[in-house]
């Protein structure tokens, strides 16, 4: 089995996505497909020895479609992709044929507001002269707009007759073509008609203004679609197009030494093993580890840091990062697809192609929707001809029931019904893009709507992650400085974690480190060593009571109650002092959990780590609840429990030692600091780790199924007034009834509204 993503070209609505999925699952050898009309993507998983892409455009392209392999299925991520190119392109197309119908629109409204403005005697009825002059240009006009702009409508309409598939196109082209038809009998036949029907009401405009009206909407509806795709095109913009790098004569990758010379070539031509030069300021091309010199790299696109991170010889780069100060060469290691900023692309194309389980019933609706409505405007029409006729004079009974057929094709066209879920997904996850908030699917952005209970680990989701130096306490005439410069002195000789971070700290504070003389490791214990011709030793409380030092113990307990470690200093006479070493807690883990609380969601705590600790962290940065000493086996069984009480949980961890518990999760959220395996684990990765992205992923969540519920109100609104309204339900009470030309406009705005309100997600501060 294989799956491909294709783009769709001719698709116009959610029907269009329906016939396309009916008539390429019929095909021998296909598994599975998914059409997205926000995104004109079809994904298709088959079997390419039973089957292929040819195949699959010769059962479409009869019916006005045609599959097209999408960019990121056979490209490296090149600069614009050639997609947009042709959708500006269709674009451009669309506007022409808007600008060249609009002023005849706007002559067909001016003659239709004079004749019903001259019935109630609002003005003068026209001079015969003029009446006649657009009684010949009005059928020249409609013949133009219903043959030149609404070709596509005739179209669907023909390839309804012929193949029996009807989509929205078919709907306006019936509408459209039996107006003008009507028209253009009552024109040509006026004296043999006139004893059997009114032949002064002609619907020539009906089909100006509808078409007109229609392809301004669908117009102003793609210019708005592109939109709602920014973010990739943002993404892809993030990369550098060219790197520099090292080749020998015969252009394969070389350094220096064996007379490699510096070249400049396009991204896609760089392979593994190349020696890239980046210089400051420029952006890294791709993935990679540096070979020589050192930087500070801005990666704040990828951690959400600001602050640059230091970069020196066997650290790994990342490509669209920025090197902001010195020169330094790096060996690539990930070209094209495999870098990250190439997995974050992908991420986010598939997420936006992807639907949401709310769409299902959106889909439903809309694959019977278009045969119910043309059954609904014959079934008007019909009844118009027979019992209206019993009521109004015939040649009225067959201008309303022509008026009310006409209209309910035109208003019921399910176009705002297939944009309404898509369209919200696209930017909603192009939004959490931009704020390091990758979501793997639409799927997982609606279940974590619903989320009451939120489980976070410890360490890296709360806490920084790594140890450091937290607290000094001085029980000698040294200064602090003194007193660090010795502790950092002896641990300088040690591998232990704590060691480095209480040399860190050293460093970070320009603090003197020392030589150190007979070095010396007391295993489990500590270190002792000489600087300037005294004994130092430093390690735990164990160490100092085997050396008979006198230590009142309870004045660290209090530290180590809240997880601290101390490092104690001492001679071989007293102690000097000792400073804590612990997991710092994340500057934003309070907000966050006071946010989370304010959203009305549960917080709780799963650790591996001693419960003393864990309770003091939790009482810190305000959380709930607290289960400490747990495996990662624990984790998920914990999660269990929590859902068999009822509770919709997502779970925070660093998606690798998490893995079981993401899964069990309704929703696994990675605190990713940039790994392919947390990208790939959870069905949300926070870039960067920073635990206030879990909030903003929540209210963006929300924001966007707020967003596909107002979308999918507006879309059958406009369906459940506007169609009674046309058949001419309302007629008998009020006298009321839908002119096809309202219908036109109120279908082109449903259209629009759908996808403006979806782009109003774009603007909400999370």
């Amino acid at each position: 089995m294989h799956t491909k993503t294709y783009k769709v070209k001719g698709m116009h609505c959610a029907s269009c996505a329906s016939i396309i999925e009916r008539t390429v699952k019929k095909i021998d050898g296909v598994e599975n497909i998914s059409v997205n009309n926000g995104t004109e993507n079809a994904k298709i998983s088959f079997d390419t020895n039973k089957t292929n892409t040819e195949s699959f455009n010769k059962k479409l392209e009869p019916l006005g479609y045609s599959l097209e392999i999408s960019e990121s299925e056979h490209k490296e991520h090149l600069g614009l992709n050639q997609s947009k190119k042709e959708k500006l392109a269709e674009i451009k197309e669309m506007k022409t044929k808007v600008i060249s119908a609009l002023p005849l629109a706007v002559i067909s409204v001016f003659v239709m507001s004079w004749e019903i403005l001259a019935q109630y005697d609002a003005v003068a009825e026209m001079s015969p002269v003029i009446e006649e002059f657009f009684h010949h240009l009005l059928p020249l006009l409609a013949t133009y707009v219903l043959f030149v702009v609404g070709k596509p409508y005739l179209l669907g309409f023909y390839r309804f007759l012929r193949y029996g598939k009807a989509n929205m196109d078919t709907l306006i082209g019936i509408g459209t073509l039996t107006a003008y038809l009507y028209s253009f009998a009552v024109t040509a036949f006026e004296d043999v008609l006139k004893p059997f029907i009114n032949t002064e009401s002609t619907y020539y405009d009906v089909t100006i203004i509808v078409i007109t009206f229609i392809a301004l909407g669908k117009y102003l509806e793609a210019k708005s679609k592109l939109k709602t795709g920014d973010a990739i095109e943002k993404l892809l913009n993030l990369q550098a197009k060219t790197a520099l790098v090292i080749r020998d004569p015969e252009g394969k990758p070389a350094s220096y030494g064996a007379g490699g010379k510096e070249i400049e070539i396009p991204i896609d031509q760089v392979v593994h093993g190349d020696l890239i030069i980046v210089k400051p300021g420029a952006k890294i091309p791709v993935d990679g580890t540096i070979t020589e010199g050192s930087s500070f790299v801005d990666e704040s696109m990828v951690t959400g840091e600001p602050m640059p991170a230091q970069k020196k010889v066997g650290d790994t780069v990342i490509a669209a990062t920025i090197n902001t100060s010195g020169s330094f060469t790096f060996k690539a290691t990930k070209v094209g697809s495999e870098t990250l900023l190439a997995h974050i692309i992908k991420m986010v194309e598939e997420a936006q192609g992807s639907r949401a389980p709310i769409q299902a019933l959106a889909d439903r609706i809309s694959s019977v929707f278009v045969p119910i409505v043309l059954v609904i405007s014959f079934v008007t029409l019909l009844t118009w001809l027979f019992l209206g006729s019993l009521f109004v004079p015939f040649s009225q009974a067959l201008s309303f029931g022509l008026v009310s057929f006409v209209g309910i094709l035109v208003i019921a066209c399910p176009c705002a019904l297939g944009l309404a879920t898509p369209t919200a997904i696209i930017v909603g996850v192009g939004k959490g893009a931009k704020e390091g908030i990758l979501i793997k699917d639409a799927a997982t952005l609606e279940k974590l709507h619903k989320v009451d209970t939120v489980v976070v680990d410890k360490t890296g989701t709360i806490t920084v992650g790594k140890p450091t130096l937290v607290d000094i306490k001085n029980f000698s005439n040294l200064k602090d400085e003194e007193l660090i410069s010795l502790i950092a002195s002896l641990e300088k000789k040690s591998e232990h974690p704590i060691a480095h971070a209480i040399v860190n700290y050293a460093q970070g504070k320009s603090v003197t480190i020392t030589d150190v003389a007979s070095f010396e490791s007391v295993q489990g214990k500590g270190l002792k060593g000489w600087i300037n011709n005294l004994e130092y030793f430093v390690g735990n409380v164990k160490l100092m009571q085997d050396l008979g030092i006198s230590f009142d113990v309870s004045k660290i307990e209090e530290f180590t109650a809240q997880g601290k470690t101390p490092v104690i200093l001492a001679t071989k006479e007293k102690v000097l002092g000792f400073v804590m070493v612990a997991d710092e807690i994340k500057k934003q883990s309070r907000e966050a959990i006071a946010d989370l609380h304010k959203l009305g969601i549960k917080v709780v705590m799963l650790t591996g780590d001693d419960e003393k600790a864990a309770k003091y962290i939790a009482k810190q940065v305000g959380i709930d609840d607290v289960v400490a000493h747990v495996l990662p086996a624990d984790k998920l069984g914990k999660i269990k429990e929590l859902q068999e009480k009822g509770h919709i949980v997502a779970m925070a961890g660093d998606g690798v030692n998490d893995a079981p518990a993401l899964a069990q999760a309704a929703v696994g959220i990675a605190m990713g600091t940039g790994t392919d395996v947390a990208i790939e684990s959870a069905g949300i990765t926070l870039l960067g780790g920073d635990i206030s992205k879990l909030v903003k992923v929540i209210k963006l969540s929300k924001i966007t199924m707020r967003g596909i519920k107002q979308n999918l109100f507006w879309a059958f609104i406009y369906n459940i007034v506007g169609i009674p309204l046309a058949a001419g339900l309302f007629y008998p009470i009020f006298g009321w009834l839908l002119s096809p030309v309202f219908a036109g406009f109120a279908m082109a705005m449903s259209s629009v509204s759908v996808v403006s309100n979806s782009l109003r997600i774009k603007s909400k501060k999370l």
